[in-house]
């Protein structure tokens, strides 16, 4: 059997990892667009506080969580995983009552989460926290590196046989699949700026482990968003914005992106491969194709006839550095408004993230850092000496329905998309997923809530 995939983030990867293990003949394929959020996420696993009227949504991050100590076993290196806890934190103790009735309801089915306790004095455990908050300790929460994870992913995938093609990816009427790329060159130049990290992944290149976190998500958390992580999911189905943002394919301004639109439709380039199958590109041999294209998934299915109306979300992140400080085991802060914060290796510290419908707009912009570092140092005025290391940003996949896109679209295509915020704590399990509707099989859970309905 042979599976195509678009997209080589975190879900992906897992699609590919999981099937190559499988014995399946496996191409991954990857435009390499700046602002993909497996890029930016911030890493933060704690799914039990959040969602709190959608069990279709917590079930998906819940599971995503669950499979994590696996595959760091399966993958057998160092991807960034600590269960390090989490720090539910308030202004009031009252405020932080109904997180810890929800909490208490879904801990029998959960004892993952661990034995939640009250913290008298939280900067005991996050020394930069400003005093007199009231906390609540989730031991269970955990932080990840994404593109650790990714990485790992791949190289695992490539091991057992998968290969790597960057290119525009771009579904036909029958469900095949084209892949442009520009003559001589292997994909898209790299981006001059380098706040957006690297503009793709070249087959023979995998960055090795340790390449740092990174951020997930015209606002921080409001009250209204829960407690939690950078939740950012709609809680009704979301609007799209009135004027749908364009896309690379539709020739928006991308950093890195060589490939020219031209009249000839989305994605097109102007000037074609000159190749012995398609005059709009290179045709990928697949039985089936996995679409796993984050905020481009969209773009990728609509040569297939089918219209999903999935747009990116943008959000920018700042890392800093307490140099001198050992950072590793500090827990993850989730307020109950306002900025997270989040420690890793290397004296390095996380504070994000900004929840923006900017279209396809993958740039750092000062009024974004300035709003992270402004509710950070209200939260956290012992980050005031704190080195800036770098920022991020990424467009977070947002399906319109409000859920995520888990299905079956045709015999020949299956899509994978919509993870929001919580694509580094699902990414992995939703890989799986979709792994295993494109090989036939049931998958290990009932994903009839995420199923594509036509507009």
């Amino acid at each position: 059997m042979r599976v195509a995939v678009i997209g080589s983030g975190i879900v992906g990867a897992a699609a590919a990892w999981h099937l190559s293990g499988r014995g399946v003949s496996v191409t991954v394929v990857d435009g390499a667009f700046t602002g993909r959020a497996t890029e930016a996420g911030a890493g933060i696993v704690c799914p039990w506080v959040d969602h709190t009227d959608d069990d279709a949504w917590y079930a998906l991050a819940r599971e995503g969580a669950r499979s994590y100590p696996d595959l760091v076993s399966a993958l057998g290196e160092d991807i960034g995983y600590a269960r390090v806890g989490a720090l539910l934190v308030a202004p009031d103790p009252v405020e932080l009552e109904p997180v810890r009735a929800l909490l208490q309801r879904r801990r029998p089915e959960a004892p993952e989460m661990g034995d939640i306790t009250e913290i008298v004095a939280p900067s005991a455990l996050f020394p930069p926290l400003r005093e007199g908050l009231s906390a609540i300790h989730v031991p269970g929460a955990a932080r990840v590196d994404g593109r650790a994870v990714r990485d790992a992913l791949l190289r695992a995938a490539v091991r057992q046989g998968a290969d790597l093609r960057t290119g525009t990816a771009a579904l036909t009427p029958d469900g095949g699949l084209l892949l442009r790329t520009t003559p001589g060159a292997p994909g898209p130049e790299p981006t001059t700026e380098p706040q957006f990290g690297e503009s793709g992944i070249p087959s023979d290149r995998l960055r090795s482990p340790g390449d740092g976190a990174g951020v997930p998500s015209n606002r921080l958390k409001s009250p209204d968003d829960g407690v939690g992580g950078p939740s950012d999911r709609p809680k009704s189905p979301a609007r799209m914005p009135s004027e749908r943002p364009k896309s690379p394919a539709e020739g928006a301004a991308m950093p890195g992106d060589r490939l020219k639109p031209s009249a000839e439709g989305p994605g097109v380039p102007s000037e074609r491969v000159r190749g012995p199958v398609e005059e709009a590109g290179v045709r990928v041999a697949a039985d089936v194709v996995i679409v796993a294209a984050g905020a481009w998934s969209g773009e990728v299915c609509r040569g297939l006839g089918v219209e999903i109306p999935v747009f990116p979300r943008r959000g920018q992140i700042v890392h800093a550095a307490l140099d001198g400080v050992d950072t590793a085991s500090w827990p993850i802060v989730l307020p109950r408004s306002g900025p997270y914060l989040l420690g890793f290796p290397g004296s390095r510290l996380v504070v994000g993230a900004t929840v923006e419908d900017a279209g396809f707009s993958p740039y750092v912009t000062v009024g974004g850092v300035h709003e992270v570092l402004a509710a950070g140092l209200r939260l956290a005025p012992g980050l005031d000496g704190a080195r800036v290391v770098e920022t991020r940003v990424g467009l977070r996949p947002v399906y319109a329905a409000g859920t995520a896109l888990i299905d079956r679209l045709t015999e020949r295509v299956v899509v994978a998309t919509g993870l929001s915020a919580y694509g580094l704590t699902a990414g992995p399990f939703t890989g799986r997923l979709a792994a295993a509707l494109a090989l036939g099989e049931t998958p290990p859970i009932d994903i009839s809530p995420y199923a594509y309905v036509p507009a």
